[in-house]
């Protein structure tokens, strides 16, 4: 059996605002074995983010759990085995493309991982692309420069927050393609949030389905469609009926 990159028990999160406390989560237990890609879908507001800020030690629960392969997040984090990409690729734009991806080599002034910098680059297909600026590369290439720079490290637990809900259909797809390839090399487990469905089911050995605020589990189902995966699956009648099974889930 699997050893747990990822076991969330009884985690509650509230916030406090302007017009008073906001329970975010409520009660969620999630488990996610080494190697495991696992969707997080669910309505705006339902907590997702928030879920996956407080296993990659960005935020603190109220009350419950956290443990990233067997450490506290703040221990998995400061040893380098969490990456984390997010909606926005967040690119220096005076830096280049290998820059940019070395960059956490020198933050952590770890020579050994900016040295990893251009085999990252080549992982997600960018090479010949080394010294090309963000101004001077698409939405897809840059959300690939935000993929390599989170893999440098080599993290045992890659958490991705809507990274492609910005890009056209079809650059979409074909980034969705591309993660499965770079997760299958890398070998990682994956806690990624959408609010698509169809890509959840495309990219994921499961997909786990939250409530409306204050966000609970209300489903968490297993996606056994053989891998490799591409984007004629998504007409197959048996992909429809799942869409729509989760989507019954998330309305609730």
């Amino acid at each position: 059996m699997k050893s747990l990159a990822i076991d969330v028990c009884g985690v509650s999160k509230v916030f406090d605002s302007d017009t008073g406390r906001v329970e975010a989560l409520r009660d969620v237990n999630i488990q996610v074995p080494q190697g495991v890609f696992v969707s997080v879908v669910g309505p705006s507001g339902c907590g997702k983010t928030s879920l996956m800020r407080i296993v990659g030690d960005l935020e603190t629960p109220t009350s419950g759990t956290v443990r990233v392969n067997g450490k506290l997040p703040a221990e998995a984090r400061q040893a380098r085995e969490i990456g984390v990409v997010f909606q926005s690729p967040a690119l220096l734009g005076w830096r280049t493309v290998e820059e940019n991806v070395g960059l956490p080599g020198e933050v952590f002034n770890e020579s050994s991982v900016a040295a990893r910098a251009r085999e990252m680059v080549r992982t997600v297909g960018l090479e010949g692309f080394e010294s090309a600026y963000p101004r001077q590369l698409s939405g897809g290439m840059q959300s690939r420069v935000a993929i390599a720079r989170a893999l440098t490290y080599r993290p045992d637990l890659l958490l991705m927050d809507e990274p492609f809900g910005a890009l056209d259909e079809m650059t979409r797809e074909r980034m969705q393609l591309e993660l499965l390839r770079i997760w299958r090399d890398a070998q990682t487990a994956v806690l990624f949030i959408t609010h698509s469905i169809p890509e959840a089911v495309l990219l994921s050995d499961r997909v786990v389905v939250m409530s409306p605020r204050p966000g609970r589990l209300v489903g968490d189902v297993a996606v056994d469609f053989p891998r490799p995966r591409d984007v004629g699956l998504l007409s197959q009648p048996r992909f429809v009926e799942m869409v729509a099974h989760l989507r019954t889930l998330m309305a609730g």
